[in-house]
């Protein structure tokens, strides 16, 4: 399983989620967003509904029609709508993302002591694959690590 760690210095996760979900729908896969800050989920919908590219259609879990979301925004990491990909938009480590096939980390100036704790918790993990990326000043995803 893929672990990708997104350093937020130029972006929002509101911003970053909606471009990671759109790669993940089209690589064919569903996505589950947690994020226990229900300011941020807000956030999160708004944008996924009215991004400037398109709007992605999206839940929010405990809805009559969980299991059909592409996109799944959600307070804990349970997959209703059978997703193999998860972000953790709020920059908190759960350890059932490793369940997932890929997992997602933001985290910005305020979590990246637990971030960087989470890096060395998963070095050497069997089938675990960590990735770093961070953004230039351009606002371009490099892989840092």
């Amino acid at each position: 399983m893929k672990v990708d760690f997104y350093q937020l210095s130029r972006d929002p996760a509101e911003k970053v989620v909606p471009l990671l979900a759109r790669n993940t729908l089209k690589a064919g896969q569903r996505l589950l967003v947690v994020s226990a800050d229900d300011d941020l989920t807000g956030r999160i919908s708004a944008r996924l509904w009215d991004g400037p590219e398109s709007f992605l259609a999206h839940g929010l879990a405990g809805g009559p029609h969980d299991a059909r979301q592409p996109v799944l925004l959600a307070d804990a990491p349970q997959p209703a709508n059978g997703a193999r990909f998860v972000i953790m938009a709020d920059g908190t480590w759960r350890e059932e993302a490793l369940a997932f096939e890929r997992a997602f980390l933001l985290f910005g100036a305020s979590t990246i002591d637990d971030a960087r704790a989470t890096w060395r918790a998963l070095d050497g993990r069997e089938g675990v694959e960590r990735r770093y990326w961070r953004q230039d000043d351009a606002g371009k995803w490099e892989q840092a690590a």
